[in-house]
């Protein structure tokens, strides 16, 4: 067997790949007629960006041997942000070209309050050294009273129509959010193989010790990650907002454990040092497919929430288990 073949079959990847076959197949099934209609398989590609794009700001966190739960208060801080830009100065009545510059200026603002977002995080945890999990926490629970202080808690709605083009439009029938996914999924993944900052990630997140040592500048490298991951989280954000056509400061609560439980089943590393992008996108659409087939079996929402919560759970075990079996593996013998 050719060696690169070899190792494919080995990785965590291609159990993967296996897992979303069989996940895809069981649906199919379980459900035929309802699950594998062009009705439902459109709908599901324009679903699971939402979620996908929050996983990926999670992956490159978690890549660290960190986590970024502040990613959905991000997100809806960033759409709240946006949608008040445009219900004050854009409305229907409009013209097309008008309206389509307010919502240019409305995800720049997004994307700005993402990257400030990221900065106050990557800021907590490299000046102060706050442990990621605590001060991502905390910086959630602040995005988020910040977006209800700035609309009362209430939905904010009335967008002029070019908003839809976000998460409702298709571009030679392939589904926006789609593409914005695969952009960034793609551009994600050369980041961290194709760039001396994701070696700097990679090798600070396998031995934080040996990258200082390495004269890497961990504080700048912190940062950069933690506004790559807010500025991600406002485009999911963005698409959130425009396929619900409206925006409020606490829709997507259950997308934060869909993103940990996404890396993680991707084969990301929650300790830091490795991670696959590729591994996270059959993560993404494996956990979609059992998702919807869930819903067409009418499993209720808290039991879809059980079942990923222990997923969650399987998982690392699985995982911590194979590298406590890898690292026993390379003891050397008395």
């Amino acid at each position: 067997m050719n060696t690169s073949v070899k190792d494919f079959t080995a990785s965590p990847e291609f159990r993967l790949l296996i897992i979303m076959v069989f996940v895809f197949g069981l649906m199919s099934v379980l459900s035929p007629d309802r699950f594998l209609s062009s009705q439902n398989l459109t709908s599901m590609a324009f679903q699971f960006p939402e979620f996908a794009i929050l996983a990926l700001a999670m992956t490159i966190a978690m890549m660290t041997g960190g986590i970024d739960l502040s990613v959905v208060g991000i997100a809806n801080l960033s759409a709240v942000v946006a949608a008040l830009i445009l219900t004050h100065f854009s409305n229907a009545e409009m013209p097309a070209a008008q309206s389509a510059i307010w919502l240019a200026i409305a995800i720049t603002a997004a994307l700005c309050i993402g990257a400030i977002a990221g900065l106050i995080n990557g800021s907590l945890v490299a000046f102060f050294g706050l442990p990621p999990i605590l001060a991502t926490l905390g910086s959630g629970l602040v995005f988020t009273g910040f977006a209800i202080a700035m609309t009362g808690g209430s939905a904010v709605m009335g967008f002029p129509d070019t908003v839809a083009l976000i998460g409702n439009a298709t571009l030679a029938g392939v589904p926006v959010p789609l593409i914005l996914f695969a952009v960034l999924a793609f551009l994600l993944h050369l980041v961290l193989t194709r760039t001396a900052f994701g070696l700097r990630v990679t090798m600070y997140g396998a031995n934080p010790l040996a990258a200082l040592y390495a004269a890497i500048d961990i504080n700048r490298m912190l940062l950069k990650v933690y506004v790559i991951a807010g500025m991600f989280a406002s485009v999911a954000g963005l698409i959130i907002m425009s396929r619900a056509n409206s925006a409020k400061a606490d829709y997507g609560s259950s997308y934060l454990l869909l993103a940990v439980l996404i890396a993680v089943l991707g084969g990301v590393n929650p300790y830091g040092g490795y991670g696959r992008v590729i591994g996270v996108v059959l993560a993404v659409l494996s956990m979609q497919f059992l998702s919807s087939g869930l819903n067409m079996l009418g499993v209720s929402n808290f039991a879809r929430e059980l079942i990923w919560g222990a997923l969650l759970i399987l998982v690392m075990v699985i995982n911590t288990h194979a590298v406590t079996a890898l690292r026993s593996s390379l003891k050397p013998p008395k």
